[in-house]
């Protein structure tokens, strides 16, 4: 195993660049998992990290002891100190950190189930719909140019790990892709026309989920665009739900209706 002592080791400087800079992440097709639970679910997915980093403290936690069994020795670096608390986020300073090489671009699925992402911005939204998807089985996630970087800190602690299961593809024109796609697309949007209920629609069929930003909803021109536009029934008086709220609902109507 390695040893970083200093907290301007230029290790660590990259690592602090990856965790508060999409540009760095988008430069070089990686990112930074937080935490125990990351690297686990990460090693689960059948991947493996570039670099772990922990103080010797943590290596010898039981935890992190047995996941750290499943890597080579050159792949863990020990960092002495409180060096690992001044670039992570995390209350706990000595926890584990975890480079990763982002997977590669691939097509835009043309048919199935996808979760689209127009123009979502709160990592916790995002990170939580991602969460939702993967319980419901839907493995293909399309992040427009307006959303949130999926590969954020915050984003893939919100999601817990589930970013992991799903096939990302980001940075999409969700308008020109919609044109190439072939199945059913339902948007949790309001509109007069070609509305239904959430609970009156048929979601046996496969189908493109599209879900907008928390406050101006979806784009006009992937509305117009959209087919079905979904209403999900609530009692009089009461607020909108949120994004996510709104999406884990949709999400797992179509699984029971499918389950049925």
């Amino acid at each position: 195993m390695k040893t970083i002592i200093s907290a301007h080791n230029e290790q660590l400087k990259y690592l602090a660049k990856l965790l508060t800079q999409s540009k760095t992440r988008l430069q070089h097709r990686q990112a930074v998992l937080e935490g125990v639970h990351l690297l686990q679910t990460y090693l689960q997915s059948g991947a493996l990290p570039e670099q772990v980093y922990l103080s010797p403290t943590r290596a010898a936690h039981p935890e992190a002891a047995e996941l750290l069994a499943q890597l080579p020795p050159e792949k863990i670096t020990l960092v002495e100190g409180e060096a690992l608390a001044k670039i992570t986020s995390l209350t706990e300073a000595d926890d584990v950190m975890s480079l990763i090489t982002l997977p590669e671009a691939k097509p835009l699925p043309q048919s199935g189930d996808c979760v689209v992402l127009a123009g979502v911005q709160d990592p916790g939204n995002a990170g939580t719909i991602i969460r939702s998807a993967a319980a419901a089985g839907v493995k293909q996630m399309i992040v427009g140019s307006g959303s949130v970087d999926i590969w954020s800190p915050k984003v893939l602690r919100a999601s817990m790990g589930a970013v992991f299961l799903a096939e990302i593809h980001t940075r999409a024109d969700i308008a020109d892709w919609l044109g190439s796609y072939r199945d059913t697309v339902w948007a949790t949007a309001l509109r007069e026309q070609r509305q239904v209920s959430l609970y009156q629609a048929d979601l046996r069929v496969p189908s493109a989920w599209i879900f907008g930003n928390e406050g101006s909803g979806i784009a006009p021109e992937i509305l117009a665009k959209v087919p079905f536009a979904v209403r999900i029934p609530m009692a009089e008086g009461t607020e909108s739900l949120n994004v996510a709220m709104a999406a884990t609902v949709c999400l797992f109507e179509q699984m029971r209706q499918r389950l049925q």
